[in-house]
């Protein structure tokens, strides 16, 4: 009888031990899952790739420029100051000829702002409705000069000196797409010596063209915006024209009505207009309209 119950006794024993170490066993298990549980980093995980996409770089904006070719080397300036400023906002400038840049805008070609350097050609565009009366503004004002090249030892100080048997070639802009070569004609005219000098005159299609065939000697006098010759040291100014002699040299801005990008053409056009912008336009020989 005393070794039945110590045998039950150890048997009980032995069960005890067996199920306090299931039990442990199934302690370290529950610790296990809840340390290795998927679900616990799962929404640390979306808020993460949520704030990813938050931050993602904004895309880029290029906007068109076309711009009378007088007005490269103050724009350049512009470009960098403004993209610094606006890094999401790329500038493609346009230089060129402003009867060329209309035409261009009048077929189609892509473009956010246009800025001339007559009058005439943003009137155009307004009566085609290209670009809205309420869109556009005079936004600047230039001279027209004569220059001659640097080292020129010719006395030209008026447009009859031009008729000089020493003058063999004068340049000018092709007068029906150059504002500058639109303004040296009405000039020479007045002065009733258009007709005179015809056989003298060699044509740029835009005014740097002109600017170069002086520069380099293929001409030896020729018409300029002030502006332009203050860009070189390989010519000098002989004389400023007139400004009574012919049609004010206004440079009107205006946003294109097609433009695709409305919301950052806009934001160019009133830039260029700040002091800020105005200041640099004034540094390379640009007047501001009253």
């Amino acid at each position: 009888m005393k070794k039945s119950i110590g045998y039950v006794l150890g048997s009980m024993s032995l069960a005890l031990a067996i199920l306090l170490s299931g039990c442990g066993a199934s302690t370290g298990s529950t610790d296990t899952s809840t340390a290795t549980e998927p679900t616990t980093s799962s929404p640390a995980a979306s808020g993460e790739g949520a704030a990813t996409e938050n931050t993602e770089p904004q895309e880029t904006v290029e906007l068109t420029i076309s711009a009378a070719a007088s007005l490269t080397d103050a724009m350049k300036e512009i470009e960098t100051n403004y993209e610094m400023s606006h890094p999401y906002i790329e500038l493609n400038f346009n230089f060129g000829a402003s009867g060329a840049l209309q035409q261009q805008i009048e077929q189609g070609a892509p473009a956010d702002i246009f800025v001339a350097a007559a009058t005439k050609n943003m009137n155009a565009l307004v009566d085609e409705k290209l670009i809205a009366s309420g869109d556009q503004k005079n936004l600047l004002q230039n001279s027209l000069v004569a220059i001659i090249p640097a080292d020129s030892s010719d006395t030209v100080t008026s447009e009859k000196d031009l008729t000089s048997d020493s003058i063999k070639t004068v340049a000018i802009g092709i007068p029906e797409s150059v504002p500058a070569g639109t303004y040296a004609q009405e000039a020479l005219t007045n002065a009733k010596l258009w007709d005179q000098l015809k056989g003298k005159l060699v044509q740029g299609k835009d005014v740097r063209q002109v600017l170069q065939y002086v520069e380099t000697g293929n001409a030896d006098a020729g018409f300029v915006y002030k502006t332009d010759a203050l860009t070189s040291d390989q010519v000098k100014i002989a004389f400023e024209v007139d400004k009574n002699s012919y049609t004010p040299a206004n440079y009107p801005v205006g946003i294109i009505e097609g433009t695709k990008h409305r919301t950052e053409a806009e934001q160019f056009y009133t830039y260029l207009q700040t002091p800020e912008v105005l200041d640099v336009f004034a540094k390379y020989g640009f007047s501001i309209p009253e």
